[in-house]
């Protein structure tokens, strides 16, 4: 069985040999694997191998750092599906969906790559008498992510090719269910040319995230996970003086006009409500179908899903995998029966889904469960308004425009959104009034291309900046701004008085 490790200064490192913890694969249920779990002292290896590399790559040209970023591109690419085959087997998602994965993440290490650019300040001649003024932006120092396990690639590459490219260490500390990605992407980093220590990579449970967030010599953290552990991460790395941006949880809302296009919205619905099984942010969980398309839009979304076929992730007719953990798997069934409970009907059963290779997704060995479809879902049941990371979509029906943009703003989250409709004057008014980070108008997952800023609303977010594009950039420097005077002949000596232009 293969044993993951962290990455510190350009080499593999043990670690705690008492701290460790098993990998499995989600499509049988077995352990493949062990994981090192970090101790504080580990991090703090971690830490001091980015302090000492920090000097020299801060002071590196920012031509160097882009042909190194331009290096690490190419070889992601080129080993892109061993990296999307290590995320299939640890994660569960389907190849395609892997690969896709690393596609959008490698958007931002080629946003990344434009740093010479991204990196310019402004001049400002003769702001007085032979002064000059203009600004700069420097970087933080050591800075750490910590990401989640839905996307063990990109989500730390809409962190690290930013940082990196700014002239800062980083450290990561991804999720101890699917390591592996990690590590690759650190021996593709030494090869691209980044200097050992720039890039270090830590596994590890809290006691790693407690670490970096106390530890005194790191100087920001980017942090994505669930709204409770964003708000802890916000508020215990600002407590340290740390610049924190932590981004929490969801729950997307889709809103469907009489007007709009059917067979579109449930394309887009059934794509965006089961990709990745439902483990990711940006998911569509909810459907609000505003009368009298309801009953229409269900049965096209009904048999859209009952074509969809799920099975093992490495095996090339699966459209879904299976769910991360066992223990997750029976958090997300437990909405199935909640639902009914509250009054909704159970439209598809994801327990009865057939495998490939198996039975029923509730009798076949790992941690399955097939697309569900819960409709007449009550507005403000736990169903509704919980974020269930799973492969469960709500139908929720509304009498109005009015009364599916009041469901939207009540919630608690503002991750994501989306409209479906025909007409202009509706959509455009939508984006005005919705309370939320990204909204897709007929798209259904409204995630920015890499020279944009992702990020939501409310308690979809903690802290003021979003990760990459522009706000990733201002996240990981600092502004600074230089006022010079180079004397001439002429001075006129000392001069008490208080500086004023002239």
């Amino acid at each position: 069985m293969k044993s993951v490790k962290h990455w510190i200064s350009g080499a593999l490192a043990d670690g705690d040999p008492a701290r460790t913890a098993e990998l499995f694969d989600p499509a049988t249920g077995e352990v493949s694997g062990h994981v090192a779990l970090a101790s504080a002292a580990d991090v703090d290896a971690a830490v001091a191998a980015a302090v000492a590399a920090f000097p020299a790559w801060r002071d590196a040209s920012l031509v160097k750092r882009a042909q190194v970023l331009f290096r690490f591109r190419e070889l992601m690419h080129a080993h892109r599906d061993e990296l999307a085959a290590l995320i299939s087997a640890e994660h569960g998602k389907v190849h395609s969906d892997a690969l896709g994965e690393v596609a959008r993440g490698l958007e931002v290490v080629e946003f990344a790559c434009g740093i010479p650019h991204l990196l310019k300040g402004g001049f400002s001649e003769g702001v007085s008498t032979r002064v000059d003024s203009y600004s700069i932006r420097q970087p933080l120092g050591v800075v750490a992510g910590i990401t989640p396990f839905n996307f063990p690639a990109m989500v730390p590459m809409w962190m690290f090719p930013i940082a990196i490219a700014c002239g800062n260490a980083f450290v990561l500390k991804p999720s101890e269910r699917d390591p592996s990605a990690s590590l690759l992407m650190a021996r593709l980093w030494q090869e691209a040319g980044l200097p050992d220590g720039v890039f270090n990579v830590v596994q590890g449970d809290k006691v790693a995230v407690d670490r970096l967030l106390a530890h005194p010599d790191v100087r920001g953290v980017s942090f994505v996970g669930s709204t409770p552990i964003a708000k802890y991460v916000y508020e215990t790395g600002t407590a340290h003086g740390k610049r924190v941006q932590a981004l929490g949880g969801a729950k997307n809302h889709m809103l469907v006009l009489p007007d709009a296009d059917l067979d579109l919205v449930a394309d887009s619905a059934v794509s965006a409500g089961f990709g990745s099984a439902g483990e990711r942010c940006m998911a569509i969980s909810v459907v609000l179908a505003v009368n009298p398309i309801g009953d229409e839009l269900v049965q096209k979304i009904v048999e859209r899903v009952d074509r969809l076929v799920i099975g093992p992730g490495d095996d090339p007719k699966s459209e879904m995998g299976p769910l991360v953990t066992a223990a997750h798997r029976d958090k997300v069934a437990s909405y199935l029966d909640l639902g009914v409970e509250e009054g909704a009907k159970l439209v598809v059963d994801g327990r009865e889904t057939p495998v490939l290779g198996g039975g029923k997704a509730a009798e076949t060995p790992g941690f399955w469960l097939g697309p569900t479809v819960l409709d007449h879902v009550p507005v403000g049941s736990r169903t509704h308004t919980d974020e269930i990371f799973g492969p469960v979509l709500s139908i929720v029906r509304v009498g109005s425009y009015e009364e599916g943009l009041a469901v939207i703003n009540g919630g608690v989250y503002g991750n994501g959104t989306a409209i479906f409709t025909n007409d202009g004057g509706a959509a455009r008014r939508f984006q005005n009034e919705v309370e939320v980070g990204m909204v897709g108008i007929n798209v259904p997952i409204p995630v920015p291309m890499a020279f944009y800023s992702f990020g939501g609303w409310k308690s979809s977010l903690f802290g003021d900046t979003h990760v990459h594009g522009t706000e990733g950039v201002h996240f990981y420097t600092r502004g600074k701004v230089v006022t010079s005077r180079w004397l001439d002949p002429s001075h006129g000596g000392v001069s008490l008085g208080f500086p004023t232009n002239s």
